[in-house]
Protein backbone atom coordinates (compact mmCIF):
# COMPACT_ATOMS: atom_id res chain seq x y z
CA UNK A 1 0.00 0.00 0.00
CA UNK A 2 1.31 3.43 -0.94
CA UNK A 3 1.98 6.07 1.69
CA UNK A 4 -0.74 8.70 1.91
CA UNK A 5 1.58 11.50 3.01
CA UNK A 6 5.24 12.47 3.07
CA UNK A 7 5.32 14.84 6.05
CA UNK A 8 1.70 14.92 7.11
CA UNK A 9 -0.63 17.82 6.55
CA UNK A 10 -2.34 18.95 3.38
CA UNK A 11 -0.17 17.70 0.51
CA UNK A 12 -1.07 17.71 -3.20
CA UNK A 13 0.42 15.15 -5.57
CA UNK A 14 1.58 16.25 -9.04
CA UNK A 15 2.56 14.06 -11.99
CA UNK A 16 2.62 14.26 -15.77
CA UNK A 17 1.99 11.93 -18.71
CA UNK A 18 3.20 12.18 -22.27
CA UNK A 19 6.73 13.56 -22.18
CA UNK A 20 8.07 11.13 -24.78
CA UNK A 21 5.53 11.04 -27.65
CA UNK A 22 6.03 12.56 -31.09
CA UNK A 23 2.51 13.96 -31.08
CA UNK A 24 -0.08 15.45 -28.79
CA UNK A 25 -0.17 17.51 -25.65
CA UNK A 26 1.51 16.70 -22.38
CA UNK A 27 -0.94 16.32 -19.48
CA UNK A 28 -0.54 16.60 -15.73
CA UNK A 29 -2.69 15.69 -12.77
CA UNK A 30 -2.97 17.28 -9.33
CA UNK A 31 -4.75 15.48 -6.49
CA UNK A 32 -5.51 16.20 -2.84
CA UNK A 33 -6.66 12.96 -1.23
CA UNK A 34 -8.67 12.82 1.99
CA UNK A 35 -7.21 11.53 5.23
CA UNK A 36 -7.55 7.76 5.42
CA UNK A 37 -7.91 7.23 1.67
CA UNK A 38 -7.05 3.66 0.63
CA UNK A 39 -7.41 1.64 -2.53
CA UNK A 40 -5.21 -1.40 -3.08
CA UNK A 41 -5.39 -0.97 -6.85
CA UNK A 42 -3.67 2.43 -6.77
CA UNK A 43 -0.08 2.37 -8.08
CA UNK A 44 2.15 4.04 -10.63
CA UNK A 45 -0.30 4.32 -13.54
CA UNK A 46 2.19 2.65 -15.91
CA UNK A 47 2.00 -0.52 -13.78
CA UNK A 48 -1.80 -0.60 -13.71
CA UNK A 49 -4.13 -2.19 -16.23
CA UNK A 50 -6.17 0.15 -18.38
CA UNK A 51 -9.34 -1.11 -16.70
CA UNK A 52 -8.00 -0.32 -13.23
CA UNK A 53 -6.78 3.12 -14.31
CA UNK A 54 -10.22 4.15 -15.48
CA UNK A 55 -11.91 2.61 -12.46
CA UNK A 56 -9.52 4.49 -10.18
CA UNK A 57 -10.12 7.73 -12.04
CA UNK A 58 -13.78 7.54 -11.06
CA UNK A 59 -12.83 6.85 -7.44
CA UNK A 60 -10.30 9.69 -7.35
CA UNK A 61 -12.65 12.23 -8.89
CA UNK A 62 -15.41 11.21 -6.49
CA UNK A 63 -13.41 10.96 -3.25
CA UNK A 64 -10.57 13.47 -3.61
CA UNK A 65 -10.96 16.72 -1.71
CA UNK A 66 -9.91 18.44 -4.93
CA UNK A 67 -8.27 17.50 -8.21
CA UNK A 68 -7.20 19.09 -11.47
CA UNK A 69 -5.83 18.25 -14.92
CA UNK A 70 -3.54 20.51 -16.91
CA UNK A 71 -2.66 20.36 -20.60
CA UNK A 72 0.11 21.94 -22.68
CA UNK A 73 -0.16 21.68 -26.45
CA UNK A 74 2.36 20.39 -28.96
CA UNK A 75 2.90 23.95 -30.22
CA UNK A 76 3.74 25.11 -26.70
CA UNK A 77 6.09 22.13 -26.27
CA UNK A 78 7.97 23.19 -29.41
CA UNK A 79 8.15 26.73 -28.05
CA UNK A 80 9.36 26.11 -24.49
CA UNK A 81 10.72 22.48 -24.63
CA UNK A 82 9.14 19.42 -23.07
CA UNK A 83 10.63 19.84 -19.59
CA UNK A 84 9.26 23.35 -19.19
CA UNK A 85 5.99 22.25 -20.77
CA UNK A 86 5.67 19.46 -18.19
CA UNK A 87 6.15 21.94 -15.37
CA UNK A 88 3.61 24.27 -16.99
CA UNK A 89 1.07 21.44 -17.22
CA UNK A 90 1.58 20.69 -13.52
CA UNK A 91 1.05 24.33 -12.61
CA UNK A 92 -2.14 24.41 -14.68
CA UNK A 93 -3.38 21.23 -13.00
CA UNK A 94 -2.71 22.75 -9.60
CA UNK A 95 -4.49 25.97 -10.56
CA UNK A 96 -7.57 23.95 -11.49
CA UNK A 97 -7.35 22.04 -8.20
CA UNK A 98 -7.18 25.29 -6.26
CA UNK A 99 -10.43 26.42 -7.86
CA UNK A 100 -12.08 23.26 -6.50
CA UNK A 101 -10.67 23.39 -2.97
CA UNK A 102 -13.32 23.34 -0.24
CA UNK A 103 -13.55 26.57 1.70
CA UNK A 104 -11.03 26.82 4.50
CA UNK A 105 -8.53 24.28 3.16
CA UNK A 106 -5.05 25.58 2.35
CA UNK A 107 -2.50 23.40 0.58
CA UNK A 108 0.71 23.16 2.60
CA UNK A 109 3.03 21.32 0.21
CA UNK A 110 3.31 19.98 -3.35
CA UNK A 111 4.64 16.46 -3.87
CA UNK A 112 6.14 16.36 -7.36
CA UNK A 113 7.09 13.19 -9.20
CA UNK A 114 10.67 13.36 -10.49
CA UNK A 115 13.83 15.19 -9.53
CA UNK A 116 13.04 18.73 -10.74
CA UNK A 117 10.24 21.27 -10.66
CA UNK A 118 9.89 24.93 -11.54
CA UNK A 119 7.04 26.49 -9.55
CA UNK A 120 6.85 29.65 -11.63
CA UNK A 121 4.79 32.17 -9.68
CA UNK A 122 3.57 29.58 -7.16
CA UNK A 123 4.58 30.47 -3.63
CA UNK A 124 4.25 27.15 -1.87
CA UNK A 125 6.75 24.59 -0.56
CA UNK A 126 7.35 21.56 -2.76
CA UNK A 127 9.25 18.30 -2.62
CA UNK A 128 10.51 16.34 -5.65
CA UNK A 129 10.37 12.57 -5.22
CA UNK A 130 12.04 10.27 -7.75
CA UNK A 131 9.61 7.47 -8.65
CA UNK A 132 7.13 9.18 -6.39
CA UNK A 133 4.22 7.65 -8.30
CA UNK A 134 5.25 4.25 -6.91
CA UNK A 135 5.69 5.55 -3.34
CA UNK A 136 3.02 8.12 -2.53
CA UNK A 137 -0.71 7.81 -3.11
CA UNK A 138 -1.33 11.49 -4.03
CA UNK A 139 1.30 11.31 -6.79
CA UNK A 140 0.02 7.95 -8.01
CA UNK A 141 -3.50 9.38 -8.14
CA UNK A 142 -2.22 12.35 -10.12
CA UNK A 143 -0.49 9.96 -12.53
CA UNK A 144 -3.77 8.10 -13.08
CA UNK A 145 -5.59 11.30 -14.00
CA UNK A 146 -2.79 12.49 -16.29
CA UNK A 147 -2.51 9.15 -18.07
CA UNK A 148 -6.23 8.53 -18.60
CA UNK A 149 -7.03 12.05 -19.71
CA UNK A 150 -4.15 11.97 -22.17
CA UNK A 151 -5.21 8.58 -23.53
CA UNK A 152 -8.75 9.87 -24.07
CA UNK A 153 -7.32 12.89 -25.86
CA UNK A 154 -5.17 10.75 -28.18
CA UNK A 155 -8.17 8.56 -29.05
CA UNK A 156 -10.05 11.69 -30.10
CA UNK A 157 -7.10 12.79 -32.25
CA UNK A 158 -6.97 9.31 -33.80
CA UNK A 159 -10.48 9.81 -35.16
CA UNK A 160 -9.24 12.92 -36.94
CA UNK A 161 -5.91 11.44 -38.15
CA UNK A 162 -6.21 7.62 -38.17
CA UNK A 163 -3.15 7.02 -40.38
CA UNK A 164 -0.74 7.43 -37.45
CA UNK A 165 -2.27 4.71 -35.29
CA UNK A 166 -2.65 6.90 -32.21
CA UNK A 167 -5.32 4.58 -30.84
CA UNK A 168 -2.50 2.06 -30.31
CA UNK A 169 0.71 4.04 -29.88
CA UNK A 170 -0.79 7.15 -28.18
CA UNK A 171 1.68 9.27 -30.13
CA UNK A 172 4.84 7.47 -29.01
CA UNK A 173 7.62 6.94 -31.58
CA UNK A 174 6.87 3.38 -32.60
CA UNK A 175 8.19 2.13 -35.93
CA UNK A 176 4.74 2.29 -37.54
CA UNK A 177 4.18 5.82 -36.28
CA UNK A 178 7.50 7.04 -37.65
CA UNK A 179 6.84 5.31 -40.96
CA UNK A 180 3.44 7.02 -41.16
CA UNK A 181 5.08 10.41 -40.59
CA UNK A 182 7.58 9.66 -43.35
CA UNK A 183 4.74 8.69 -45.70
CA UNK A 184 2.05 11.24 -44.84
CA UNK A 185 4.01 14.08 -43.26
CA UNK A 186 3.23 15.84 -40.02
CA UNK A 187 -0.19 16.60 -38.59
CA UNK A 188 -1.00 19.83 -36.74
CA UNK A 189 -0.66 17.83 -33.51
CA UNK A 190 2.91 16.64 -34.03
CA UNK A 191 5.75 18.06 -31.97
CA UNK A 192 8.01 19.32 -34.72
CA UNK A 193 11.15 19.38 -32.61
CA UNK A 194 10.57 15.78 -31.53
CA UNK A 195 9.87 14.53 -35.03
CA UNK A 196 13.04 16.03 -36.44
CA UNK A 197 15.10 14.43 -33.71
CA UNK A 198 13.63 10.95 -34.09
CA UNK A 199 13.15 10.87 -37.85
CA UNK A 200 16.69 12.04 -38.58
CA UNK A 201 17.84 8.69 -37.16
CA UNK A 202 16.10 6.75 -39.95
Amino acid sequence: MLELSLYGGIEVGLDEAGRGPLAGSVFAGAVLLPSGFQDERLDDSKKMTERDRYALREVIEREALAWGVGEVSAAEIDEVNILNASFRAMRRAFAQLQERLPHGIKVERLLVDGNRFRPGTLVIPYECIVKGDAKLAPIAAASVLAKTYRDDYMLRLHEEYPVYGWNRNKGYPTKTHREAVAQYGLSPYHRITFCRRFLDKD
